[in-house]
């Protein structure tokens, strides 16, 4: 199923140059394929647009994140610090985000970028149900949010 983009994060990724937002629209298409139905949090932030997916509203049971920089995209995963990285493609040093960099269309067609993605899932959807967290009902397709518009950005010019 096709999930279009809502009207906000088109208007959010005008300033990027056309290849950049066909990248980061692909790029959440293949994430809503594996991931719908899910909740979409957009924020036009100050350093990147960026767009979270997780199994209910609240920003805390986020599983991926997708930020969108000047020159591509990140496929960030929340807790990718314990993410089994078969691959070595995860990247970052924080306590718990990891991500891989999407930098041209064929990037998305890395067959290994979507088993990442469903590891994440069945990963975080184990944990919540060990803590008695799961979302009692699923939405119906994707729900999309604008969360923040900050005042001040740094975008391409």
């Amino acid at each position: 199923m096709s999930y279009p983009p809502p009207a906000a994060l088109k208007k959010f990724l005008k300033p990027y140059d056309r290849e950049v937002q066909q990248l980061a629209l692909a790029l959440r298409a293949l994430v809503l394929e594996e991931m719908a139905p899910c909740y979409e949090n957009i924020y036009d932030a100050y350093s990147a647009v960026a767009m979270g997916y997780g199994p209910s509203e609240r920003l805390s049971d986020g599983i991926f994140h997708i930020a969108v920089y000047a020159k591509g995209a990140n496929l960030g995963f929340n807790d990718g610090a314990t993410l089994d990285d078969p691959k070595g493609l995860l990247e970052g040093t924080g306590n718990r985000i990891r991500h891989i960099k999407i930098r041209k269309t064929e990037d998305l067609e890395r067959p290994e970028l979507r088993a990442y993605i469903r590891r994440a899932k069945k990963k975080a959807i184990a944990e919540a149900r060990k803590l008695g967290e799961a979302p009692k009902q699923k939405p119906k397709g994707v729900v999309s949010t604008v969360k923040a518009i900050y005042p001040k950005k740094r975008r391409p010019k």
